[in-house]
């Protein structure tokens, strides 16, 4: 880890001059057609495109992570993974380019006559408080950026007939290597955001966060996804084996009905792990076998992990551990539409009462036991102690927003709750870049 980093008054310089560049957002399908049959060329101009836009990326996080308010900034762990980002922004700055031939450097220029991939449009995700400093379509709500070539223009280059240099090679896997580092970095970081959310409210001697923190944490947190994603995706196109339905970790025929099935086994084991259960809740699943769409399908099954999880604990907890047999089933129906996939998780749980359902997508909204989260837990988003202090929830919707889609809750109080969650099928809006 970086125990004994510090950033510079140097580093500072560049952080800042990179957090003036606007972001570049990316469609899942521009990922998508990018990514088929790479070349040793396409990964290169990949590799080129992360340099570039990684750094940008995460300067304009370390930016914000040393401004934040109320003091937040001056928490141990805050400033922990302000290092993290610093240090990841370093040494993809610091990493040596590539030196080409002029012949090899004019086949990766894009010529004017090339169809490039295709546009991307606006996320219709990119509305209320997470981007109310207003989102151009290049941009990510800094005023006075500078302006930048779109992101299909920069991330393409047709190199099929081009014989490349095994420099090329060397360069692609060094620089993946690099990314593989930047992201095993990175892995605590959800939890260490939050153990820092969590000394800031022992220091101020309060109980809850306010709309300003919990709309940085929203813009955190998805700015993490999308950073996370676009590393995932290139060390996947540099290391693993092709496969006819996969592009990276995008499944271009992510099966909604078997991914689903796994999430409900896995919530159902972890339910009846959790309450010494011999059977937990049934649950029912209504879905075309067939439907397929392109997706990242660890994306998903996540999402419906978690409120499937949520689903059986209020089942459980509503009629009491012995009453076995005598649990209502949770019902998932998937329905495609134009537009969107559909899913709707519903249970027989007691719902929530209305005025408590604007806290359900607030950080840290359930009480949590013990004084913290233990320092050297590494896992990622979604394993426990998330599940035990009121992370499900937002981070779900956050993951659903990523590729335009969305999630929604309507609870019956006295009887259950419907969770709603909306899968853009289309896969053509870009990520929304807070």
């Amino acid at each position: 880890m970086s125990a004994g980093f510090r950033i510079s008054s140097a580093l500072w310089d560049r952080i800042h001059h990179f957090a003036s560049f606007p972001q570049t957002g990316v469609s899942l399908q521009q990922m998508v057609l990018f990514g088929q049959n790479p070349s040793q060329g396409t990964l290169l101009k990949a590799s080129q495109f992360l340099a570039e836009e990684l750094p940008v990326r995460l300067a304009h996080r370390v930016k914000e992570l040393d401004e934040l308010p109320h003091n937040l900034s001056a928490m141990p762990s805050i400033n922990k993974v302000k290092n993290w980002y610093a240090q990841s922004f370093e040494e993809l700055i610091s990493f040596p380019p590539i030196t080409l031939p002029p012949d090899i450097r004019q086949a990766l220029m894009m010529r004017s006559d090339e169809v490039a991939l295709p546009e991307s449009i606006p996320n219709p995700s990119l509305t209320g408080a997470v981007f109310k400093n207003g989102n151009s379509a290049n941009g990510n709500g800094f005023n006075k950026l500078k302006l930048r070539v779109p992101m299909e223009r920069r991330y393409y280059a047709n190199t099929q007939d081009v014989n490349f240099p095994p420099e090329v090679q060397h360069y692609n896997t060094r620089f993946t290597k690099t990314l593989e580092t930047i992201k095993s970095r990175h892995d605590p970081t959800v939890t260490t955001v939050a153990q820092g959310v969590l000394e800031w409210k022992k220091s101020q001697k309060t109980s809850t966060i306010g709309l300003d923190i919990q709309a940085w944490l929203d813009r955190f947190y998805l700015s993490r996804i999308g950073i996370r994603f676009l590393i995932g995706q290139h060390i996947a196109l540099n290391t693993q084996q092709a496969h006819p339905d996969y592009v990276g970790i995008i499944c271009t025929k992510a099966n909604v009905h078997d991914i689903v099935e796994e999430a409900i086994e896995n919530a159902r084991f972890v339910c009846e792990e959790h309450y010494a259960m011999f059977k937990c809740p049934p649950v029912q699943l209504i879905c075309p076998k067939d439907l397929t769409f392109p997706y990242v399908p660890g994306h998903l099954s996540h999402i419906c992990f978690e409120l499937l999880k949520n689903s059986l604990r209020a089942v459980v907890e509503r009629f009491g551990v012995e009453n076995e047999d005598a649990f209502p089933p949770i019902k998932v129906v998937v329905v495609e539409g134009k537009e969107d996939i559909t899913i709707k998780i519903s249970d027989e749980g007691g719902g929530i009462p209305r005025s408590a359902i604007p806290l359900i997508w607030t950080y840290m909204y359930t009480t949590m036991e013990g004084q913290g989260i233990d320092q050297d837990f590494h896992a990622s988003d979604f394993k426990a102690p998330m599940a035990g202090f009121g992370y499900g929830l937002p981070l779900s919707r956050l993951y659903a927003r990523y590729f335009g889609g969305d999630l929604r809750l309507i609870a019956m109080e006295g009887y259950g709750t419907d969770v709603y969650i909306h899968l853009n099928r289309l896969s053509s809006s870009r990520e929304p870049l807070p």
